[in-house]
């Protein structure tokens, strides 16, 4: 199975209701249901508001999120990119090479999608099952303190059929960070050197199969930033460059394709367009929109006591 490839098939049969939200097979898409469709916002409705885009791998947020981190961008968030491990299993060259190659790459995705700083944890590719779920808790909690994160995109921990424990502990241990890092008393030494509890107020949970889908991102306005982000993503990207050698090679053939253009650049963009986010495409069309991303988005509570104030509260006498 390519490391990027799930069913085509809708695995859980009929679209179960829970809540108002759905399980959907994100590569066969169900009827939207009672899904919400986010859109783009005018102006800086987020500004002051942080976000970490955390992914296991270079190339995570570039096909799953990239439009979406993009868009929260757009309207006022600042943004970071923490990459939990070196990548050193995927990619061209020696194993040396290949660290390299994605570092560069990871930087460039950053770069693309307006993030503010890159974090490199440096966990081995494909080993992350065997390093201290601990630790990694832990230096997410640095993390969220430290910057102050408001919302994450990440892979979700809930989501089943994921076979790469990198993705699986990745979204475990940030979902569990997320939570501990508003305590008062978990790691005070953080608190002695000037931080404080900080807690995360919205999750963006993408999955590479089926998963709890209770939110689509419409992200027509920024499909643009996520093509480049994947064009940039050189390394170990099922796009990357393959546009245009894929051009290469018919014309060596002497056939062409219309899509691929007259230059290498406009093949690359529509290959990934075409077939890296068919699935964004696709999904899009189910809910009106030209290009979207779904997610299990999990929000702020809301404020029940406040909720029943204002429905039940009366003047005093």
């Amino acid at each position: 199975m390519h490391r990027r490839t799930f069913l085509s098939t809708a695995v859980l049969g009929t679209a179960a209701r829970l809540s108002g939200q759905t399980w959907i097979n994100t590569y066969a898409p169900n009827a939207p249901g009672d899904i919400v469709v986010e859109r783009a916002q005018p102006g800086k409705p987020h500004a002051g508001k942080v976000l970490a885009a955390i992914q296991p791998h270079s190339d995570d947020i570039p096909i799953f999120s990239a439009g979406t981190v993009a868009k929260l961008v757009n309207e006022g968030y600042t943004g970071y990119l923490i990459r939990m491990t070196n990548d050193d299993m995927a990619g061209p060259g020696t194993v040396g090479d290949t660290v390299l190659a994605n570092e560069r790459d990871n930087v460039e995705v950053a770069r693309v999608l307006g993030l503010k700083q890159v974090f490199d944890l440096n966990y081995s590719n494909h080993q992350m099952d065997n390093e201290s779920r601990l630790e990694i808790r832990a230096r997410l909690i640095f993390l969220i303190r430290l910057l102050k994160i408001d919302t994450v995109v990440c892979y979700d921990p809930w989501a089943p059929y994921e076979e790469n424990p990198d993705h699986y502990v990745t979204a475990q241990s940030v979902e569990a960070a997320c939570w501990m890092a508003g305590g008062g008393k978990d790691y005070p030494e953080h608190f002695a050197a000037g931080l404080r509890p900080h807690s995360v107020r919205e999750k963006y949970y993408f999955a590479r199969g089926p998963q709890l889908v209770n939110r689509v991102v419409d992200i027509t306005t920024t499909i643009e930033t996520k093509v480049e982000s994947n064009v940039v993503n050189i390394a170990q990207g099922p796009a990357g460059r393959h546009g245009s050698a894929l051009r290469a090679r018919l014309a060596r053939e002497g056939k062409r394709l219309p899509l691929l253009g007259k230059d290498d650049a406009t093949a690359d963009r529509e290959y990934i367009k075409q077939f890296v986010l068919d699935r964004d495409r696709e999904f899009g069309k189910r809910f009106g929109v030209e290009w979207a991303e779904p997610y299990h988005y999990i929000g702020p509570p809301e404020p029940a006591v406040q909720k029943y104030i204002e429905q039940h509260a009366r003047p005093a006498r």
